[in-house]
């Protein structure tokens, strides 16, 4: 707020001097925008953003005032004399305040609900040390629909708006998770990895970068610089279900932070179900089915376990970096396969199983170079492996007998490697012109490479009967926003989308076999505007009396 007074000034200027100090709070953090004034007077300034503060007033005795949003006021008497300049610093105590009709926008969750863009947010602390996941969590959200296919570990169909597959894409901090592994499914991921989840439903912020025309799911951890902290959680349930994560780190005065997050998932899944039972005979070769028999039959190829780690290693509250972070991600899970696509179909021993591992690197600054400008950077490498394996000879029914077959495979012969190499990097940059003005660039890269091997028939690999996938995409997005109060918001932007694709074609008339290697590029530019009003948020501002503002070391208060 711009604060406008008129002042008399006497014909004879009164002898001056000087109080400066800085203001911290009690945790040591840095209290900026705070305001400092001599009680009964006109004269006061406001806290740089370095918490440093310079009040120039008539000499004198006075009461020196200091206050800020979310802490106790405190007074101490002052002398000022002529041509001096005397050192005064503060430390303020926290305390909650209750204040009528005030309405808190800054908050992470209200600033996404207030949007220009078709946006919901779900807070996850109160779901914290529970045995939830986030597709629970999701669940909630309207327009979600989320739907698994049996127990823990299950696959899961996330559809948005009627949107689903492809076209609904997951990020976790702004970076894309095309690739990232089963580990990181939606449903196995404990609710207390993430402080909150946003939805971006259709049309989605220039920020991510992504071509998903259903929406995005952004998986947002806390980055919140904290002195230590540690968090764990175990459950067992059901079906010999165990379910715990561990979550850690600790921030050093010279900056150094280290970050800790594993979890893992375990179950059996060994529930009941009703279903006829094929009867093999003595012989082990014929069989009978009598479908009108229905049998309370226990799953027993079902298993699944996941286990994922996350550590993170760097430094935060840097003049030169907010944050930067070197990270390595390692994540595993194997599931068995219990049955087809119809429940009578029964397998005994085909399963999958697979691992990633991802280095990461993070950067983010407030304020690089000139007031205004937010700069953050993402790149990562992630090396999935994953094995399709069904190789028994074996047939099996739901009492868990089973008779020899002639050929390998319950379903269809298979023993298989696919390979996936991933490299994603994202830049956003972000420029505030004032309160009412905001610019932001974004670009993203992702490349995509996928080589399959099969082992069927030996113990050596035998044929690379896939032709390398590989898939490049450049997104740039460009977006202005014009918010002149709380209440209202208008955002317009633009997008250069280019692809690159090469792979595998059939030429056959079945799509099967006689394949040939093609390529294709794509290019094209997008733009669009989204915009929103909100009558019900109330800006509220009180000002005990009008104050004599001073600039502070270059910086306008606001």
């Amino acid at each position: 707020m711009l604060l406008l007074v008129s002042e008399v000034r006497p014909s004879h200027p009164q002898p001056t001097g000087m109080v400066s100090g800085r203001i911290v709070s009690a945790e040591k953090g840095i209290v900026d925008f705070a305001t400092v004034y001599l009680k009964g007077t006109t004269y006061g300034c406001i806290s740089n953003e370095k918490g440093l503060y310079h009040l120039t007033a008539p000499a004198g005795d006075y009461t020196l005032v200091v206050s800020a949003i979310g802490y106790a006021p405190v007074e101490n008497p002052v002398s000022i004399r002529p041509g001096e300049r005397i050192s005064h610093s503060f430390t303020l105590a926290p305390q909650a305040q209750e204040l009528n009709e005030v309405v808190v926008t800054s908050h992470a969750v209200s600033r996404v609900k207030r949007s220009a863009f078709n946006a919901v947010a779900v807070d996850t602390k109160e779901l914290q040390n529970t045995t939830k996941t986030l597709s629970e969590a999701l669940a909630k959200v309207p327009g979600m629909k989320l739907r698994e296919s049996g127990g823990v570990g299950s696959d899961m169909q996330l559809m948005l708006d009627g949107f689903s597959g492809k076209h609904v894409k997951v990020f976790i901090d702004g970076v894309p998770q095309e690739g990232a592994g089963k580990a990181f499914d939606l449903n196995n991921i404990p609710v207390n990895f993430a402080e909150r989840i946003e939805v971006y439903k259709g049309v989605v912020p220039v920020g991510f970068g992504t071509d998903a025309i259903g929406g995005v799911i952004n998986i947002v951890t806390n980055k919140q610089r904290r002195r230590w902290f540690a968090d764990a959680s175990y459950s067992y349930g059901s079906f010999n279900t165990h379910k715990s994560s561990v979550n850690a780190g600790q921030s050093f005065k010279n900056g150094f932070t280290y970050e800790i997050n594993a979890f893992q998932n375990y179950s059996d899944n060994d529930y009941y179900i009703d279903n006829y039972v094929t009867e093999f005979s003595d012989d082990g070769v014929s069989e009978n089915t009598d479908v009108s028999k229905i049998y309370h039959v226990k799953r027993f190829n079902d298993r699944f376990h996941n286990e994922a780690a996350v550590g993170k290693l760097g430094v935060t509250g840097k003049p030169w970096a907010d944050r930067l972070m070197l990270g390595f991600t390692y994540s595993r899970y194997y599931k068995e396969i219990q049955t087809g696509v119809y429940q009578y179909i029964v397998f005994g021993d085909k399963h999958r199983k697979g691992h990633s591992l991802m280095p990461s690197l993070e950067y983010s600054k407030r304020d690089l170079l000139v007031k205004g400008l937010d700069v953050s950077a993402t790149v990562n490498y992630n090396h999935n492996l994953t094995q399709n394996i069904d190789t028994a000879s074996w047939k099996y029914n739901w009492l868990g007998e089973r008779k020899p077959t002639t050929s390998p495979g319950e379903q269809s012969y298979q023993n298989s490697e696919s390979v996936n190499r991933n490299w994603n990097g994202t830049f956003t940059a972000t420029y505030r012109l004032g309160r009412m003005h905001t610019l932001t660039l974004n670009h993203v890269l992702s490349t995509f490479r996928r080589t399959s091997v099969s082992f069927a028939g030996g113990n050596s690999k035998l044929t690379d009967f896939s032709i390398p996938k590989i898939t490049r995409k450049n997104i740039t997005g460009l977006s202005y926003r014009l918010m002149p109060s709380e209440k209202w918001n208008l955002s317009v932007f633009g997008k250069y989308y280019n692809q690159y694709n090469h792979g595998p074609v059939s030429q056959s008339t079945d799509g099967v076999g006689s394949y040939i290697e093609q390529s294709k590029y794509i290019s094209t530019f997008g733009y669009g505007a989204a915009g929103t009003n909100n009558p019900n948020i109330i800006e509220y501002h009180k000002i005990p009396k009008p104050l004599h503002f001073q600039r502070v070391a270059g910086h306008s208060p606001r």
